[in-house]
This record gives C-alpha cells, structure tokens and sequence, in this order.
C-alpha cells in the first residue's frame, strides 16, 4: 500500500487537501477550440519552432543558430505582442511560454507569417520549463504579462509572484538581467512590489517603491486595452539581478 492510500484511508478529507496542494497551479488552463490555421500551424511549424521538456537542458545559441540577448515571457496568451517585439528587435532571441493551446497555434501561425526566425515556443507549465530546461545564469530578461491576478483574497496564494518564484526566476537570469513584470489590477501590482522589493538578489531599476513607466517597446496588451475600458490603471515593475 502507497503512503497516500495510507493516508486516504485514515483521513479522506487531510488526503483530498493535501492531493490539492500539490497540484495548485498559478494558471488556469481554460478550453478553447483551435482555429483551422492554428491547427494547421501546430502540425506545420510547431517542428521548426516548438520547444518540448523532454529535450531537457537547451544550448540556447544552438535552439536559436546564434548567440544572442534571451526574453523569456510566461504567460503569452494569443502571442500578438511577443511577435510584435520579436519583430521590432531582430537582435534578440525570444522564448514565450503558453499553456492555451489556441496561444500557441496561433503565435507559430503569425510568426510564419511575418518571417520571423527569433521566436521559440512552449505549450508546457512555465515552472516545469524552467527547471528542466533552461540553464542557470541564461536569461538577460524574463517577462510576465497581465497573469490571472486572483483577485480574491483567498486565492492570493495562486499568484504566481511569490517569494520562491522569485528566486527562481533569479537563478535563470543572468547578473544584469530583468524581471519585468505588468499588471492592470493595483492589489497585484502592491504585491508584486512587496514580494519583489524584498527578494534577495534583486534591485528595482526605478527606485525602492518605484513602478517604471511602460517602456516604448512593450506593446500595449488587450488585457491592458480591457483593462483602461474598464477604468484601471497599468502598472510596471522591473527587477534587475544584482547577484
């Protein structure tokens, strides 16, 4: 008999609880039908840039054919922004991280379509990609976009900025390098800040306290559209590695 048979049998309800606990995910992976093109882009580009964890531990220059600056965003959605970028900076390689699989379908679509070399995919959980295939000291920026923001408090602990996650993310990025963060929903944006400002490691580049202005070249989201039509505001954070 299996310790968690054991446990089910002498308590249900403390084993569905601690079943649950392991299982928390920071997303929620939401239906949604692929479109013909997403499908198609799934089955005919996903070969050239799909990424998968059972690759293990990447050489970076070698996924991409060159050696150059590496954006790693979680959580890219429907992918319109990450091509944007990845279309305005040639010079940088960028890897977005999806778990919606119409995301992906449709990012591998418009990347093709735009011609673009510079972008690699994930259809996988961010944390399991991080820790099973990107190297340590690698990243010269991780972003994350407009993530569920829980908003009830007795979800809070789903956020995914969390103290741990931070250190994480610290060890993937090189010294110099920058955690980004936006959000349209303030409560994240004063937990982000508090969780972040503590962080070992960590320095935030506008100042103690500061949130940055949105930079030029991060492209203006439909979360953050949705967002100022519902009459939010939009708040940016960015952390730089220190050690």
């Amino acid at each position: 008999m299996t310790e968690e048979n054991n446990i089910e049998q002498q308590n249900p309800e403390q084993a569905s609880e601690e079943k649950h606990m392991r299982t928390v995910k920071s997303f929620v992976l939401r239906a949604g039908r692929m479109t013909e093109g997403q499908q198609k882009a799934m089955e005919d580009v996903w070969p050239q840039m799909g990424l998968e964890l059972k690759q293990g531990m990447l050489d970076l220059a070698e996924v991409f054919n060159r050696d150059a600056p590496v954006v790693l965003e979680i959580g890219f959605g429907m992918g319109d922004s990450l091509v944007e970028m990845a279309k305005d900076q040639p010079e940088k390689n960028y890897i977005g991280i999806e778990v919606h699989r119409p995301g992906v379908g449709r990012i591998l679509s418009n990347a093709e379509r735009e011609g673009l070399g510079n972008i690699r995919v994930f259809c996988d959980d961010a944390i399991e990609v991080l820790a099973q295939c990107i190297p340590d000291g690698s990243l010269d920026c991780i972003q994350l976009f407009f993530p569920d923001p829980w908003h009830k408090k007795r979800h809070h602990k789903r956020r995914i900025v969390q103290p741990e996650f931070a250190q994480t993310l610290r060890k993937k990025l090189k010294v110099g390098g920058v955690f980004h963060m936006a959000t349209d929903w303030e409560n994240y944006a004063e937990h982000m800040m508090e969780v972040m400002s503590a962080a070992e490691g960590y320095q935030n580049v506008a100042g103690d306290g500061e949130y940055s202005p949105q930079p030029k070249w991060r492209p203006v989201t439909k979360f953050q559209k949705r967002g100022e039509r519902l009459g939010h505001g939009v708040w940016d954070l960015m952390f730089e590695k220190l050690s």
